[in-house]
């Protein structure tokens, strides 16, 4: 089983060479936050639309048969939209930034699906949770006490279906199930910082770690979405 998704995973790699350089601008035009403009949104949005390509270029064939692809490829939509928001988030847009990332997780766990379902992978997650938003709670005031509360256990939830795909002591693991599971604990990283950043302490480095582990995030979760269609292929050749 390890054989066919390592051989996928090796062939998909030329397709992720315009989301690496896509990140490259990013991180090397560093465009300040402090000046929000549609060339800044577009730079920091074009590694996801490069992800959105990835995809497609799987064909439509593909993401209509595959709704955990296709949901994927719906959350990355919802993802660029929020960093969009997240651009303008000083001028009062954080919020619209937040509901289009908990759209996106709902769409993630969607695709990760409920099978297996694994209890304790399931309390590691919410005991997690629950720790960062005990820690976060005497920071946040207003709608956010609530609004927080919500997204970790979006996110949390997230992470737990990825964690629970991987079934790593039954070794029914896949290399793209833990490509999954990787992406949605850097994904957890990055807006855990995010919120330390905004609501607790300035984070050093912090848009650095942010960006980075969620760029990682994306393109692996993107990366999991190939395995179905990657195993067939194995199995034709064959």
């Amino acid at each position: 089983q390890v054989q066919p998704t390592f051989l996928g995973v090796k062939s998909e790699g030329p397709k992720l060479v315009p989301f690496f350089k896509a990140t490259c601008v990013y991180f090397v035009l560093w465009l300040p936050t402090s000046s929000p403009s549609w060339f800044s949104a577009l730079i920091k949005c074009l590694p996801i639309f490069c992800l959105w390509v990835f995809l497609l270029a799987h064909g439509i064939n593909f993401l209509v048969s595959h709704r955990s692809a296709s949901r994927i490829l719906a959350g990355l939509i919802f993802s660029a939209v929020g960093d969009a928001f997240l651009i303008w988030q000083e001028q009062g847009y954080f919020i619209h930034g937040l509901l289009m990332f908990a759209i996106t997780h709902i769409l993630y766990s969607s695709a990760f699906g409920m099978k297996p379902l694994d209890l304790k992978a399931g309390l590691l997650m919410g005991l997690v949770s629950s720790s960062c938003y005990a820690f976060l709670y005497s920071y946040l005031s207003g709608p956010f006490t609530y609004l927080v509360a919500v997204y970790i256990a979006l996110i949390g939830f997230m992470g737990w279906r990825a964690v629970a795909g991987v079934q790593l002591c039954n070794d029914l693991w896949t290399w793209t199930k833990l490509s999954a599971c990787v992406g949605a604990m850097l994904f957890m990283v990055s807006d855990l910082t995010i919120a330390l950043n905004k609501f607790c302490f300035p984070v050093p480095y912090s848009r650095f770690i942010i960006m980075a582990t969620y760029y990682a995030a994306q393109m692996l979760i993107a990366l999991s979405a190939v395995e179905t269609r990657d195993e067939e292929d194995f199995r034709k050749r064959s």
